[in-house]
């Protein structure tokens, strides 16, 4: 076992610093694994303060003397300590590994972040990626599921790091034992009804030398999820933006290319199934607009392109807006906002103090310019190309007069004088939205 300072190194993925934190942070289960590691960070002469945090379940009965231990514990070793307890239950019918698991990221974060660490240093192994790497293959996974843990990631401001990710557990329980130490067994490792505790009491035994082997698979699947992130922001630098992917230009790569852009595209909006990749390049055709549903929203194919909706829910009740000021006003419930600039054309201030903001009713007329005729909105909304999901509104009037709808822009009926103040209206999806635009927020 190594006995110098287990976490990242200088320049590794956790940054430059990550050696040199004001504090660190240990995930502290009181086990074998999290005992030793917190052991030798603390003996380390390039620690820094370190604080111990612990998850206290609540789904064994001897949950509250493990908390006890491991702060006694984490006292001993010189370390701080921090414990949270996770409310509610599992559902009935839910995986309780998965709803501990949910629950333990997001108490670890929020308690390492309270203590003003952001490294996290956790105590998986070997084996544990080894165990990792054979589950997902079990499940049918990818190369992103069968790249198992990666050795550092940073998550919401925080770096998650697993220093003995190479280490045998065997290394570990050596370490331990020469120290002195003592840690909780946890009865729950044995129950068989655990797919990973099934792994450990027949795999181990029967193939000793599986470990390094998976753990080795596991590694260079990560290189291979390397290869193809890298294949894939090629491909997409051509064919997509934000808000849009080009499925022509998509169904012109290759099988393998096409599936792999695509998914690299949809993974920074929701968590796509294998399937949904597969009925999506399987079922579009040129020219046909189709739907799919998504976690968290819908896919759809307009025009050859290819757009995610985020979930919204009902659609917002009318209310009234003051957009007589430069800036940019969010529209939470609309998925966007309206942008107010000086520029002509616009709208003369007098109108914008007190605008009614409601949803497309489906009799409006909409003019484009002042030298063209109204349309009906349908039409209008045709002929800018802008796709059918995206014609509810907002749609913003003075009084009766239309003024602005959401993705065509102002009506010209609306438009001010050649001498009066005005001000003209732009409206911006969330989507779309630059990060520096947030500065200039006035109706937050």
């Amino acid at each position: 076992m190594p006995s110098e300072w287990p976490g990242p190194k200088p320049g590794e993925a956790c940054g430059a610093d990550a050696s040199g934190n004001q504090c660190v942070a240990v995930a502290f289960s009181g086990g074998l694994d999290s005992t030793a590691l917190l052991h030798a960070v603390t003996r380390s002469a390039a620690a820094p303060r370190v604080v111990a945090l612990h998850v206290h379940h609540g789904l064994q009965p001897q949950a509250d003397d493990w908390a006890a231990h491991c702060e006694r514990t984490a006292r001993e070793f010189g370390a701080g300590f921090a414990c949270t307890r996770l409310s509610g239950r599992p559902e009935a019918g839910d995986s309780v590994e998965a709803w501990a698991r949910t629950g333990r990221h997001r108490a670890l974060h929020d308690m390492a972040v309270a203590a003003g660490a952001d490294l996290l240093l956790l105590a998986h192994h070997r084996r544990d990626q080894a165990e990792t790497f054979l589950l997902q293959a079990l499940r049918g996974a990818g190369i992103a599921g069968l790249s198992a843990m990666p050795r550092a990631q940073w998550r919401h401001g925080l770096c998650w790091a697993r220093p003995w990710l190479d280490q045998p557990r065997a290394a570990i329980l050596a370490y331990a034992e020469q120290q002195g130490l003592c840690w909780i067994e946890d009865p729950s490792n044995a129950d068989p009804r655990f797919a990973r505790n099934r792994l450990r009491q027949s795999l181990w035994p029967a193939f000793p030398a599986a470990e390094a082997a998976l753990a080795q698979a596991a590694r260079w699947a990560q290189q291979a999820e390397a290869l193809a992130a890298e294949v894939a922001a090629q491909d997409l630098a051509g064919l997509a933006t934000i808000e849009r992917l080009d499925l022509a230009a998509l169904s012109r790569l290759s099988p393998a290319r096409a599936s792999n852009a695509l998914r690299a595209w949809l993974s920074a909006r929701t968590t796509p199934p294998a399937s949904l990749i597969e009925r999506l390049l399987s079922e579009w055709r040129p020219g046909s607009t189709l739907s799919w549903p998504a976690p968290g929203g819908a896919l759809h194919a307009y025009r050859d392109e290819l757009h995610w909706a985020a979930a919204t829910g009902e659609v917002p009740a009318p209310s009234t807006i003051d957009l007589s000021c430069p800036g940019r006003y969010p529209q939470p419930g609309w998925q966007g906002s309206w942008l107010v600039e000086p520029a002509s054309p616009g709208i003369a201030l007098s109108r914008l103090a007190q605008l009614a903001q409601r949803a497309r009713a489906g009799a409006e007329q909409f003019k484009r310019a002042p030298a063209s005729v109204p349309r009906s909105l349908k039409k209008a909304c045709q002929e800018a190309g802008l796709p059918p999901w995206r014609r509810s509104g907002p749609l913003l009037f003075d009084g009766a007069q239309l003024v602005a709808v959401a993705g065509l822009g102002m009506d010209a009926r609306a438009f001010a004088g050649q001498d009066e103040p005005q001000l003209a209206l732009r409206w911006l999806e969330d989507s779309a939205l630059p990060q520096s635009e947030g500065d200039a927020e006035v109706g937050a």
